[in-house]
This record gives C-alpha cells, sequence and structure tokens, in this order.
C-alpha cells in the first residue's frame, strides 16, 4: 500500500474541478495519468462525482417560478373547494332525502285516496294519442290536478336547476 501522494495530483484534480480534463491538458500531463495508477484512479473518482452532482443538480432544479407559483395557487384552490364540498354535499344528500321521502308519501296518499292516477293513465293509453292540451283540460276539469301539477313543475324545475348548478361546478 502506497500513502504518499503523487506530486502531479493537484494538477489533475484542478484541471478535472474545473472541466477541462482532458482537452485543455498538455500530453506530458495525459501521459502522465496513464502511466501513474493514483492519478488515473483521481480521475476516474473525480469525473464520477462530477457527473453524478450534474445530474443530481439538473433532476433538483425546480423550474421557472410562475410555474411553481400556478401549482401552489392550484392547490390551495383545490384544498378550499374540497374543504367547503363536504357541508356541500351532506345538505344535498339530506335535501335528496327529504324530496324522497315527500314524493313517496305522495305517491301513496294519492295511490290510496287521490285522483284515481292508474285509471287516468289507463284512459290516457287507450285514446292512443297523447296532447298536451288533453292533459290541461283534465286539470281545468278536475280542480284538485292544480296542485301536483304545480308541485310536479317545482319538482322539474329544482332538479333541473340542480343538474345545471352541477355541471357549471364540474367544468370549473
Amino acid at each position: 500500500m502506497k500513502l504518499r501522494a503523487c506530486s502531479r495530483e493537484k494538477d489533475v484534480s484542478a484541471l478535472v474541478l474545473r472541466g477541462q480534463w482532458p482537452e485543455a491538458c498538455a500530453a506530458e500531463l495525459r501521459d502522465h495519468v496513464a502511466a501513474c495508477r493514483a492519478c488515473s484512479d483521481l480521475v476516474l473518482v473525480m469525473q464520477a462525482f462530477r457527473s453524478a452532482r450534474t445530474g443530481s443538480s439538473r433532476a433538483a432544479a425546480p423550474g421557472p417560478a410562475g410555474v411553481l407559483w400556478w401549482r401552489a395557487q392550484l392547490r390551495r384552490r383545490n384544498a378550499a373547494m374540497e374543504k367547503i364540498g363536504k357541508p356541500i354535499l351532506g345538505a344535498q344528500v339530506f335535501a335528496l332525502s327529504i324530496t324522497l321521502a315527500i314524493a313517496a308519501i305522495l305517491a301513496i296518499s294519492q295511490a290510496r285516496y287521490g285522483l284515481k292516477l292508474l285509471e287516468w293513465f289507463r284512459q290516457v293509453g287507450q285514446s292512443r294519442t297523447f296532447h298536451l292540451a288533453d292533459l290541461w283540460s283534465s286539470a281545468v276539469a278536475m280542480p284538485q290536478w292544480a296542485v301536483p301539477l304545480l308541485l310536479c313543475g317545482v319538482a322539474a324545475l329544482a332538479l333541473f336547476s340542480g343538474a345545471v348548478v352541477y355541471f357549471d361546478r364540474q367544468r370549473q
């Protein structure tokens, strides 16, 4: 084992650190590195460290500041939307359950006591043609139809407006 260093190691290491090895060195120094095991090992190790440092500094480059700011703003906005969306989802589920319960109660009460919906649908089905004027004349002839028609219209409007708001939120 050789403990003393080569006298030319400082010159070789300076060239490798500046990135000038082997292009900017004298032929005599290249011949020395080829013959001296300590200098050739030094060049090999220093070049490996230099290439590793260059590669890691390229990988660690964060990119332009504008892109980083935009991504941070996007993450912040998404986190805020998630935080706000949870109570809204709970309110929507509650409203849907109340609406379904009211619809079920209305359907059951109308089937038992009400307007004889099934009989009316059979009459419409037997006539083979259906016009909106027939529905309107039925509603005028039977005033008890006014409330269910109004409820159906309001429910359809609520359903349509809820769908519009939902799809609008999905686009944003």
